[in-house]
């Protein structure tokens, strides 16, 4: 049965279609005879118990500088397709809060992946704290006196903001780094929201682990190894992607969370792992799933269509 997709994301002239998973979502769903429609979260409308955006019906193809082809822009009805994919990149801020709360008004008679209400309710740097026999030592706070007291601890800590995204501010401070004080000023300037401290884990030099779960089930992984003199693994900073495979821990950590995440309904969900230590979760808009299947693993844009399909 051919369903009608709604594609809320940023502006699809400016990705890279080699590694986004978005794009591979819409070819896929385009390859089983599904229709695309396109817009950006900015022009979502809320009113008179209706939900609409403004934007193009689209067509995608697996070439670089000629991905896509747009229709004319419409204004259209959400409540009148079977299916939104919820794919805007972070921040996590109140613009995203705001889009979670207008998709409610049509979920779930139209699915939305991710469930909003959940999205909403599991930033990756706070949900993981659900599962703390998996996680490095972590602290969430602005308190200088904790943070502080914190750093005394572990001697080497990770300091970034809670709602970052990308590798983004992120900060490896060592016992005797005098920009420690500093940083914190500059943050408490940047940030309303309190900051995440977690303990330094030498072994993200072997790499910090994405793994992708499909309602509930690992389906695929990479390794993302950070550039020579940077702590980050992240590939927006130079994070160079490898292929592997789940340890037993990692199939522990996966078990343990599976069966949360598919009752939340959360059908995609990346997890990171460094070493033996998950650190987040993230449910707003996942991605590694070309590189997984680049590496020869699963094609997990057509898991999650059978996953999508399988609720319509």
């Amino acid at each position: 049965m051919a369903l009608k997709v709604a594609v809320q994301m940023d502006p699809i002239q400016s990705i890279n279609i080699t590694g986004d998973s978005t794009f591979a979502m819409m070819l896929e769903a385009q390859g089983r005879g599904h229709s695309l429609f396109y817009y950006q979260t900015k022009t979502l409308a809320l009113g008179g118990g209706s939900l609409f955006a403004s934007g193009n019906d689209i067509s995608v193809r697996d070439e670089k500088g000629n991905h896509f082809s747009l229709g004319d822009e419409r204004r259209a009805d959400l409540a009148t397709y079977d299916v939104v994919l919820m794919r805007q990149d972070p921040p996590f801020d109140m613009g995203y809060i705001t889009a979670t709360h207008m998709l409610e008004a049509i979920h779930p008679k139209t699915l939305v992946v991710n469930d909003p209400a959940q999205v909403r309710n599991a930033p990756e740097k706070l949900f993981v704290l659900n599962y703390p026999q998996f996680m490095p030592d972590t602290l969430i706070t602005r308190d200088p006196v904790e943070l502080a007291a914190f750093r005394r601890t572990h001697g080497d800590i990770i300091l970034k903001p809670l709602y970052g995204n990308g590798g983004a501010g992120v900060f490896r401070l060592g016992e005797s780094d005098q920009n420690f004080s500093s940083l914190l000023e500059l943050f408490t300037q940047m940030f309303r929201e309190p900051f995440i401290a977690q303990q330094y884990l030498p072994d993200v030099r072997k790499g910090d682990k994405r793994i992708i779960l499909v309602d509930g089930k690992a389906v695929g992984a990479i390794n993302r190894v950070p550039a020579l003199n940077e702590n980050r693994s992240n590939m927006h900073v130079g994070g160079k992607a490898e292929p592997t495979t789940l340890t037993r821990r990692e199939h522990e950590i996966c078990e343990a969370l599976g069966p949360d995440l598919k009752r939340r309904g959360l059908i995609f969900v990346g997890i990171d792992v460094i070493g033996d230590y998950l650190t987040e979760i993230n449910v707003t808009s996942p991605t590694g799933i070309r590189e997984v299947k680049r590496f020869g693993g699963a094609d997990i844009a057509s898991l999650l269509w059978d996953a999508i399909e399988a609720r319509r």
